[in-house]
C-alpha cells in the first residue's frame, strides 16, 4: 500500500517531467550536474516504479572495492533476484537515444561481475537471478516514458 502512495506521489510530481530546459548557453559544468540530478531524480522514479511493480529492493547503487562498476539496484521480482540497470535520458540529441542501449557489452561486462561478486557474498549462487534495464526518458514539460526489460540480457551476452 505504501509504494503506491509513494509511486503515485512520485508519479505526480513527474507530471511535468523530470528535468528542466536548458538553454543553449549553459556550461559544461552545469550540464554534468543537470546530468547527475536527471540520473538521482530519475533512480528515485525508478525505486518507486519498481515497488509499485511489486519488486522488494534489497540494495541501491551497490559498489565493491577495486571493481569499476555499480549496480543500481538489486531487487527480489518473486522468487527471482533481479539486478536492475536503470538508465535516464532527458532528450533524443543524448547519444545512445534509446536509454537501453547504453547498456553495451562492456557495461553488461562489469554488471555481470559485479553481480557475481554480490551472489557469493550473499552465498546465494544457486538462486535464481536476471538482469533487468528500466528506461526513463523524460522531456521537460511531459510525463516520463518508462520501459522496464525483464532479462534484458544474461551472462552469456557478454
Amino acid at each position: 500500500m505504501l509504494a503506491r502512495l509513494m509511486f503515485a506521489y512520485v508519479d505526480f510530481a513527474a507530471r511535468k517531467g523530470l528535468v528542466e530546459d536548458a538553454d543553449e548557453e549553459t556550461s559544461a559544468k552545469d550540464r554534468r550536474h543537470g546530468a547527475r540530478r536527471t540520473g538521482v531524480q530519475g533512480e528515485t522514479y525508478a525505486y518507486w516504479y519498481l515497488r509499485r511493480h511489486g519488486y522488494i529492493v534489497v540494495a541501491k547503487n551497490y559498489r565493491r572495492a577495486g571493481m569499476k562498476a555499480e549496480i543500481d539496484m538489486i531487487a527480489y521480482d518473486g522468487r527471482v533476484l533481479a539486478f536492475v540497470e536503470v538508465k535516464t535520458r532527458s532528450t533524443k540529441e543524448q547519444w545512445p537515444a534509446n536509454p537501453e542501449e547504453a547498456v553495451d557489452s562492456e557495461k553488461r561486462r562489469h554488471l555481470v561481475r559485479m553481480a557475481r561478486q554480490c551472489l557469493r557474498e550473499r552465498h546465494s549462487g544457486s538462486d535464481a537471478y536476471r538482469f533487468d534495464i528500466l528506461a526513463i526518458e523524460c522531456r521537460p514539460g511531459s510525463h516520463p516514458e518508462v520501459r522496464l526489460h525483464k532479462g534484458a540480457f544474461g551472462e552469456s551476452d557478454n
